[in-house]
């Protein structure tokens, strides 16, 4: 007797008519108010994205500041074309 093989694929869990891939993918593409991420899915991203945003916020604190628009009195006066 053979065992069903495990999947993680959406595509292998939803019974529509024929259960083909091409045939789901044109459901989720009719439904997509039913299709929905999974909880665990959402919660994983959240979490990257926090941890995303805290290394970014360290990364600007801890880099150097530059002058963006230096003040228009130092080196080059805004009629010099040299």
């Amino acid at each position: 007797m053979t065992r069903k093989k495990k999947t993680r694929s959406l595509a292998d869990k939803v019974t529509i008519k024929t259960g083909r891939r091409k045939d789901y993918k044109k459901w989720r593409h009719d439904n997509p108010d039913q299709v929905t991420s999974s909880r665990r899915f959402v919660a994983k991203k959240q979490q990257q994205r926090k941890l995303q945003a805290v290394r970014k916020l360290a990364r600007q604190q801890s880099g150097q500041d530059i002058a963006i628009h230096p003040d228009k009195n130092t080196d080059n006066p805004p009629g010099d074309r040299s």
